[in-house]
């Protein structure tokens, strides 16, 4: 028998899953991606001197509102009181382009990847919207979990 999807009830119908029954647990998530730009892009952006300001900052600052706002965005979401929120940014020469990565953690009923994916969704776009005025060409991705931490699953970690 396959999987059953748990989003979906007996007869396909979305719904919310019911987590009352579940344990308060400490959760983890940690997601990546990045954003793959032009040298000269890059370069801009690592010099502070992009027109719209602070790039990185600012995108630190989206990945952390948009974890905070998960489940506003994603339908069948969880609200949950996150404990913490990182958006860490590098410059990665050798894509060449920016490196982002979120940590999530909270102390719920429910896990917190949706927030981390989130996260680094949203500052990726954020860095593409704010030197997309001297780089239409850049692209976004891949972004995907690389770790989560608690609950009945116990820890799961990404293939390297």
């Amino acid at each position: 028998m396959p999987p059953r999807l748990t989003h979906l009830d007996e007869t396909g119908a979305a719904h919310m899953v019911d987590v009352s029954d579940k344990e308060i647990t400490s959760r983890t998530a940690i997601a990546e991606g990045a954003v793959v730009m032009a040298p000269a892009t890059l370069e801009l952006v690592r010099s502070g001197t992009a027109a719209k300001g602070d790039v990185i900052a600012t995108a630190r600052i989206a990945g952390i509102m948009a974890a905070k706002k998960t489940h506003e965005l994603i339908p069948l979401c969880h609200p949950i009181m996150l404990a913490k929120v990182t958006v860490d940014i590098e410059a990665d020469p050798a894509l060449p382009g920016l490196r982002v990565r979120a940590t999530t953690r909270v102390a719920d009923r429910t896990g917190v990847e949706m927030e981390a994916l989130t996260a680094v969704s949203v500052a990726c776009l954020t860095l593409y919207d704010m030197v997309k005025a001297v780089d239409r060409g850049m692209t976004i991705g891949p972004i995907r979990l690389l770790e989560k931490t608690g609950g009945r699953s116990g820890i799961w970690k990404a293939e390297p």
